[in-house]
């Protein structure tokens, strides 16, 4: 999914800023532009002027979320570069902190919301929306594994359970609020991962089923 290029004006990056806010606490399934331009002291013609239409400010808005899903995405790999030891399973405890964190309860469902609504009308405002955030945190993901693994179908088959496992959470912690829940099935599932993968880097056994060490 692509944006619809940087701002025209500063009067079209102010309103769209309105207007981001004003879709984290209403949505975008049932966004009218009356609403909508009322709550950012603005019109519909203006609207329509600035982004062309509907459809185009909702492009702009999901570009938005995209962008700071993004910036997100950017400080969790400075982060990980400049810790070490770090891996897969570290990153991923450090994505769901974020995740869990109740002051990003709103962008997340918006997410999520555009997510969803780029499957059900792929040729919609939001098309490749779904596609472009599962390559962005599968990105992050490969960025924490190390290289040597990193293109195998193992490291690729890794990184998307891990992917699977904080989506499903996330989407579990949206329904029910359950952080307590959510978190703790959250850092099972990543021990284990952990686990694995001491396992799979372990040296094979000597022929007479000894393990070998050093």
């Amino acid at each position: 999914m692509t944006g619809d290029g940087p701002p025209r004006s500063a009067r079209q990056a102010e309103l769209l800023d309105l207007a981001y806010r004003y879709a984290l606490e209403h949505g975008l399934a049932d966004l009218s532009l009356r609403p909508l331009a009322t709550a950012v002291g603005s019109s519909p013609r203006v609207l329509l002027y600035l982004f062309g239409s509907k459809e185009g400010l909702v492009r702009a808005l999901l570009a938005r979320a995209r962008a700071d899903e993004l910036d997100l995405l950017a400080r969790l790999r400075e982060a990980s570069t400049e810790k070490r030891p770090t891996g897969l399973h570290v990153v991923a405890a450090e994505v769901w902190t974020w995740l869990a964190n109740e002051d990003h309860r709103a962008l997340l469902t918006l997410w999520v919301e555009g997510y969803a609504r780029s499957l059900v009308d792929p040729d919609g405002p939001w098309a490749g929306f779904a596609r472009a955030t599962v390559e962005d945190w599968l990105q992050v993901l490969a960025a924490a594994q190390p290289p040597q693994e990193r293109h195998t179908p193992v490291g690729v088959a890794r990184r998307t359970l891990v992917l699977g496992v904080l989506r499903g959470a996330l989407l579990d912690l949206l329904a029910t609020g359950d952080v307590e829940r959510t978190t703790a099935a959250v850092h099972h599932q990543l021990a284990s991962l952990g686990r694995h993968r001491q396992h799979d880097d372990a040296p094979p056994p000597r022929p007479d089923g000894e393990p070998r060490y050093g």
